[in-house]
């Protein structure tokens, strides 16, 4: 065999081996089709649902008062990783509030969530409207109000931008901030960035450059993905610690959460949550010039997943909104026994 058949062979089999690694990494990074409940491969729907217009199914839960025999009704938003059933301000809201305002409540599981059917096309505008379907299916009337935790938190920024003629005000609990948000200052950016664990810094960047990588990076074992993913105590400060026995030992429906599969729930959440929005919070305008309503958010001060200097910082921007910045108090601040009473409280200006 000559050199020049030596050579051929080589590069035939490299060809093949590329081939080969290409086709590995396509499938690698597929995610799998979620198992969208109802279907026949899919879990069972034991959820109150509706069915939204473009045929989409939206699970939800109703607490407190009657909805025909409240005075204020609140539609809550759960943060990442969560579901219908995480609705702490409904949760731990104190029966005598509940009676004595007359509050109702309705929490909703998200697209891909629980038994929410997953919404591929989804966007920063889609949820709102979503929200907006369901208030009115539900009949809560011309305006409602709106409260949403961590990644539901984030959702509310959503709701104040595209469906503020619908809000009889808005309260934000420890709320996701994007660093990509056009209007922060770069020194400030980079701060709060390097204040996150490595492995959360490179899941966020990946979900905002790479987005189509996402599915890949989490579920890939060769480097550490995310810490929140993962459930790691490394991201709570001591306050959430002490609030931890509590929330794990009532979260007894952990696993309907993700049943349907984490990219359509999980790692969409990433992907929309750091990813190019059409609007900063920034500049928002406020939604209640005439004082018939009005924005509150609160964060503590030690909160390891959301840097509060960000939050700040868009409170400095928004002389509109009502920040308060609770010493000591990690991200699971809204555990706190007390805390759910006074967020109610002061969003309804009782």
């Amino acid at each position: 065999m000559d050199c020049l058949t030596c050579a051929g062979i080589c590069t035939k089999m490299l060809l093949v081996l590329f081939a080969g690694i290409l086709a590995w990494a396509y499938q690698a990074i597929q995610p799998p089709i979620p198992k969208t409940c109802g279907s026949p491969y899919g879990p069972l729907v034991t959820a109150s649902r509706i069915k939204l217009k473009d045929g989409r199914y939206l699970a939800y839960k109703e607490h407190g008062v009657p909805r025909d025999a409240a005075k204020y009704k609140i539609v809550y938003v759960h943060g990442f990783d969560s579901c219908r059933h995480d609705a702490v301000v409904a949760n731990t809201l104190s029966a005598e509030i509940v009676e004595a305002l007359r509050v109702y409540i309705v929490s909703f599981d998200r697209p891909g969530y629980g038994e929410s059917d997953p919404n591929p096309k989804r966007t920063v505008q889609s949820l709102p409207l979503d929200i907006e379907e369901l208030a009115d299916q539900l009949g809560l009337g011309t305006k409602f109000y709106v409260i949403g935790f961590s990644m539901g938190g984030q959702v509310i920024w959503s709701c104040l931008k595209y469906i503020p003629h619908r809000l009889a005000g808005a309260a934000l609990l420890a709320p996701v901030v994007n660093y990509w948000w056009p209007g922060f200052p770069a020194s400030l950016v980079t701060e709060a960035y390097q204040q996150q664990l490595p492995q959360d810094q490179w899941a966020v960047r990946v979900s905002h450059y790479a987005p189509w990588l996402t599915y890949w990076w989490n579920t890939q074992k060769w480097f550490p993905s995310s810490s929140v993913v993962a459930h790691s105590t490394d991201i709570l400060n001591s306050e959430d610690k002490k609030l931890l026995p509590e929330i794990v030992s009532t979260r007894n429906y952990a696993a309907v959460v993700r049943q349907q599969g984490e990219y359509e729930s999980l790692h969409r959440d990433m992907m929309i949550g750091f990813g190019t929005w059409e609007f900063s919070p920034m500049d928002l305008d406020n939604p209640f010039p005439n004082n018939k309503g009005s924005v509150h958010m609160w964060h503590g001060d030690e909160d390891k997943i959301v840097p509060v200097i960000l939050q700040r910082y868009i409170a400095q921007q928004l002389p509109w909104i009502h920040y308060y910045e609770l010493p000591g108090a990690g991200h699971m601040f809204p555990h706190a026994p007390g805390m759910s009473d006074n967020i109610v409280k002061v969003l309804v200006g009782e």
